[in-house]
C-alpha cells in the first residue's frame, strides 16, 4: 500500500480506492475520507499526530482494517464499534489507557494494542466471538478478564511485559490457542532472573569482532555478518552478531528473548550459539551465533491481513514426503528439547524456519519464548499442549503441499489440532511417531 497525499485527495485523485495510507503529520481527520466512504476497506492513518476520530466515522461502511500506530491516541476511540465490517485494528505505540467496550467493533478479529498504557480490558471483550489475534505486549495489565474464556477462537495471544500477577487457568484451556508468549510480567521475574544469570555461555569480547553486511533486521534487533578475530588479529571464523533493540517489541522483551536463546542450549535443529557480547562501547546487548549457510531459506512468509494466524507459502511450493518428514521431525524434536528446559518458543511458524531444501531445518526468532517451571509435570504439560497445537498448524501445512502425504501423517495432524486439549500427544510421542513415518 503506497502512501498517499492530502492533496491527491482532495482533488479527488483517489476516488475507487480501497486502500489508504496517510502519514503527513495530521492532526485532525480529514473529512475528505469519507468521500471513499463506498470503496474504502483499508485504513492506515499510522505516522501521524491524531487524538481522536470523528463521531461519524462509521460512514466507512464497508472498512475492514485500521492502523492507527504511532500517534498519541489516549484511549481506544468509542467509534470503532459502530463499524459494521471493522475486523482488524491496529493501535501500537499511542498513550492509550482506556478501552471500552464500545471501542470493541462486533466483527474484531485482531485487536493490535502493543506498547501502549493500558490497564485494564472490559469484560466484553470476551462477546467478540471471532476474536483471533490479540497483540497486548508492552501495557500494564495486571489481570485479565474471566470472560475472555468464551474467546474459543482465540489462536494467538502476546501479554509479554505487563503487570500481570499470574495466569488464568481458563488461559490454559482455550482450546484453539497456540501461540503465547507472557514474558515480563511480575509473577515469572524470579525464573526469568534466573535464566538469564544462569545460562553459562561464554563471553565474547566486542573487540575480537567485525561487523560485515547487516543479514536482516527484526523488531527486536539486526543481525549483522561478522568475523571473529584471534587475539593476533587474524580472522578465525565467519560468525553472526545479534545486536538486540532495548525497546518493547510485538512479542515481549529483548533481553527475555536473549536469556532464552542462551537457556536452550545445543540442539541440531536450533541455530547454535557462541556466546554473548561483552564490553560494548555503548553497553548493548547482543548475542554471536553461528553462521547459517546462504543455502538455507525461510520456509514460509509470515502470516498476511488476510490469513491473520497462518504463513504464507509460495503458490507452487511442494515437498517430498521424505523432506516433510525430515523437517517436522526436526521440529518436533527442538520443541521436546526446549520444553525440557522450561522453554516455550510462542512463535513456532514456519517463516521462523529455515531449511536447506533437502529436510535440514533450523528453529530460530525466540522473541516470543517464556519460561515455566519444568518440574511442575501439570503446568509444563499444560503449555506443551499449547505449543503441540502450533506445530500441528505447522504440519497441516506441510502435509497439504506434500507429494503422497499419507493417512498417518494426515492422522497426526488431526491429533495435535484436536480442541480436546488433553487427547494432544506430547513432543516426545509425536517424535516417535515421525520417526516411525520415515522408516
Amino acid at each position: 500500500m503506497t502512501t498517499a497525499t492530502l492533496d491527491q485527495l482532495r482533488a479527488g485523485q483517489l476516488a475507487g480506492a480501497a486502500q489508504l495510507k496517510l502519514a503527513c503529520g495530521l492532526s485532525e481527520f480529514p473529512r475528505e475520507i469519507f468521500d471513499l466512504a463506498d470503496t474504502l476497506e483499508v485504513l492506515d492513518l499510522s505516522g501521524n499526530a491524531l487524538t481522536s476520530l470523528p463521531d461519524d466515522f462509521a460512514r466507512l461502511h464497508k472498512l475492514r482494517i485500521l492502523f492507527a500506530s504511532n500517534n498519541p491516541f489516549t484511549e481506544l476511540p468509542a467509534v470503532l464499534g459502530d463499524c459494521p465490517a471493522l475486523s482488524m485494528v491496529g493501535f501500537k505505540a499511542n498513550r492509550i489507557r482506556h478501552v471500552t467496550a464500545a471501542s470493541l467493533p462486533r466483527a474484531l478479529r485482531w485487536l493490535i494494542l502493543t506498547d501502549n498504557a493500558v490497564e485494564t480490558l472490559p469484560p466484553e471483550i470476551g462477546a467478540r466471538p471471532q476474536l483471533q489475534k490479540l497483540m497486548l505486549a508492552g501495557n500494564r495489565l495486571r489481570t485479565l478478564p474471566a470472560t475472555m474464556a468464551a474467546c474459543t477462537q482465540l489462536e494467538l495471544l502476546r501479554i509479554s511485559a505487563n503487570q500481570l500477577e499470574g495466569l488464568p487457568g481458563w488461559l490454559l484451556q482455550l482450546p484453539r490457542l497456540a501461540w503465547l508468549a507472557y514474558a515480563g510480567n511480575p509473577f515469572n521475574a524470579q525464573r526469568e532472573r534466573a535464566a538469564q544469570d544462569g545460562a553459562g555461555v561464554p563471553e565474547i569480547d566486542w573487540h575480537t569482532l567485525a561487523l560485515g553486511q547487516t543479514l536482516g533486521e527484526g523488531a527486536s534487533g539486526v543481525i549483522h555478518r561478522a568475523t571473529r578475530l584471534l587475539r593476533d588479529g587474524h580472522p578465525a571464523e565467519a560468525v553472526a552478531v545479534k545486536l538486540f533493540k532495548g525497546a518493547v517489541t510485538s512479542d515481549g522483551v529483548p533481553d527475555l528473548e536473549m536469556a532464552a536463546c542462551l537457556q536452550a542450549g545445543r540442539h541440531p535443529n536450533l541455530i547454535p550459539v557462541l556466546g554473548k557480547i561483552a564490553g560494548h562501547p555503548l553497553d548493548e546487548h547482543g548475542l554471536v551465533m553461528a553462521l547459517i549457510d546462504p543455502a538455507f531459506g525461510n520456509l514460509a512468509g509470515p502470516p498476511s491481513l488476510a490469513s491473520c494466524t497462518r504463513d504464507v507459502y509460495a503458490p507452487d511450493q511442494r515437498f517430498d514426503a521424505s523432506v516433510a518428514l525430515r523437517i517436522a521431525r526436526g521440529m518436533a524434536s527442538a520443541a521436546q528439547h526446549l520444553h525440557a528446559r522450561g522453554i516455550m518458543h510462542g512463535d513456532l511458524y514456519a517463516h521462523n524456519i529455515l531449511h536447506d531444501g533437502a529436510g535440514h531445518a533450523l528453529l530460530g526468532d525466540f522473541g516470543a519464548a517464556s519460561f515455566h517451571d519444568a518440574s511442575d509435570s501439570a503446568t509444563a504439560r499444560a503449555f506443551e499442549r499449547i505449543e503441540v497445537r502450533a506445530f500441528g498448524c505447522l504440519l497441516e501445512e506441510l502435509a497439504a503441499r506434500t507429494v503422497g502425504a499419507g493417512a498417518a501423517m494426515q492422522g497426526l495432524v488431526g491429533e495435535c489440532l484436536s480442541e480436546a486439549i488433553e487427547q494432544r500427544p506430547t513432543f516426545e510421542t509425536i517424535v516417535s511417531r515421525l520417526d516411525a513415518m520415515r522408516a
